[in-house]
């Protein structure tokens, strides 16, 4: 069954939705299980509920904060200190991708960073590659984030609160964004090496600028990742921050449950923002696509995950996968799965991999005393790796608005990716997020 379902959507026969859904009801069937799929399928989706909707109303507030403007402040911060320096133009690179990221929405953080960051980098002749790097080391640690697509998938496969898989991980996601800017730094020399003293023509800030924009630029205005004017809210950007970090202090203390928390921090953000309803329906109408497709997809999995749980597929696939592994091995299976998972999340898509490896790699795991959530931890450590991926769309975004070959930036990324995922791995270690050995 889940040879079928991964062939199935990395060959893009079916979408992930539609595979999560039909591949498990058929095999439900030819394994004997009809009278009870349609229990365990809404056990499955029960299951999945709070994530879903934690999901839904993440995706809604971060867009809000987009549109309201809470990152153009940070955007013509970023543009006005790189000057030109290569090392700080570098450094602005990654500390811009990793807070537009918190967004969890890879292809917003790519069109922000992009459109504010490449004409510095063709004005001063930097190496566009060294951008799609940046980005894909930023953008894959931050994806920790309990709304980060990998972390949410994780969650929902082995039924784990996701704030229960991102809260040891924060610790490793501080390193992880720490090597993103020792990168940054070390590529920055490289270039300021090779280019020598170079002089950066002013750049236009914004809606105060005067003159024509320039030729190069991506948009109209660099600082400006939407060019909708009629949707910013600059005077109240000193709410939003403080909604925003209000609501980070809450998940990070635990003082709600982390869906309603989202709830409430979307529904207090749309008012103020938005005071009519003829404007609240817009702005969430502009995310809607978003939020469809992730709660569509979690209800799949739910009900993928149901149907491999109720049916002892799992089980039985477990129990070969431990007769298969040498004994000794079997205490160390979290480092195992930290290092197995670069490879297989290289060569697989986030569904296949998260959906239909990570619960036998669990469920194998427990019969050595390894905790579920222990796993889901160690698979997550691969993010920069899966970053380089071919299978994503994300990383054909980027080369597409660089105007480079996807191979290139693949080649000239890859290494980087891999000393990340080792980085994040012994952060993880030291930190306790999951364990060297048990027993």
């Amino acid at each position: 069954m889940i040879l079928t379902f991964m062939v199935l959507i990395m060959t893009e026969r079916l979408s992930a939705i539609t595979a999560l859904i039909l591949i498990p009801v058929i095999f439900g069937l030819l394994a004997g299980a009809g009278a009870g799929l349609g229990e365990m399928m809404i056990e499955g989706v029960t299951a999945l509920t709070p994530t879903a909707l934690m999901l839904a109303f993440a995706v809604l507030y971060f867009g809000i904060m987009i549109d309201a403007g809470l990152f153009d402040p940070l955007v013509r911060f970023v543009l006005r200190t790189v000057g030109d320096d290569p090392v700080r133009v570098t450094i602005g690179t990654a500390l811009l991708a990793t807070v537009v990221s918190l967004d969890g929405d890879g292809a917003t953080t790519a069109l922000v960073t992009i459109s504010a960051m490449l004409p510095v980098y063709r004005r001063l002749g930097l190496n566009p590659l060294i951008l799609a790097l940046l980005l894909g080391l930023a953008t894959s640690v931050t994806n920790l984030i309990p709304w980060g697509g990998p972390t949410a998938r994780a969650a929902t496969a082995l039924n784990i609160d996701p704030s229960l898989l991102f809260l040891p991980m924060m610790p490793t996601m501080l390193a992880g964004t720490a090597f993103a800017v020792f990168v940054a730094w070390r590529m920055g020399l490289s270039e300021r090496k090779r280019l020598g003293a170079l002089s950066l023509q002013p750049l236009p800030l914004g809606p105060a600028s005067s003159g024509p924009a320039p030729e190069d630029a991506v948009v109209a205005d660099e600082s400006d990742p939407e060019p909708h004017a009629d949707v910013r809210r600059p005077k109240l950007f000193f709410f939003n921050l403080a909604l925003t970090l209000g609501l980070m202090a809450g998940l990070l203390l635990g003082l709600a449950p982390l869906p309603v928390m989202m709830m409430s921090a979307f529904a207090i953000a749309l008012i103020v923002n938005y005071p009519s309803l003829k404007s609240q329906r817009k702005r969430i109408a502009a995310h809607a696509d978003n939020v469809v497709n992730i709660v569509l997809l979690i209800f799949a999995a739910g009900a993928f995950t149901g149907i491999l749980q109720g049916t002892g597929m799992v089980e039985a696939m477990a129990a070969a996968l431990v007769s298969a592994i040498p004994p000794q091995l079997g205490p160390y299976f979290a480092p195992i799965t930290a290092l197995v998972s670069m490879p297989l999340t290289f060569f697989m898509s986030n569904d296949a991999f998260y959906f239909g490896i990570l619960p036998v790699l669990a469920e194998t795991a427990s019969h050595y005393g390894v905790a579920p959530e222990a796993i889901a931890r160690a698979s997550l450590t691969a993010l920069p790796v899966h970053a380089m991926s071919p299978l994503i769309a994300a990383i054909y975004l980027v080369c597409g608005l660089l105007k480079v070959d996807v191979g290139a930036a693949q080649r000239f990324s890859l290494k980087w990716a891999v000393a990340a995922c080792l980085v994040l791995i012994g952060a993880a270690l030291l930190s306790g997020a999951f364990p060297f050995r048990v027993g």
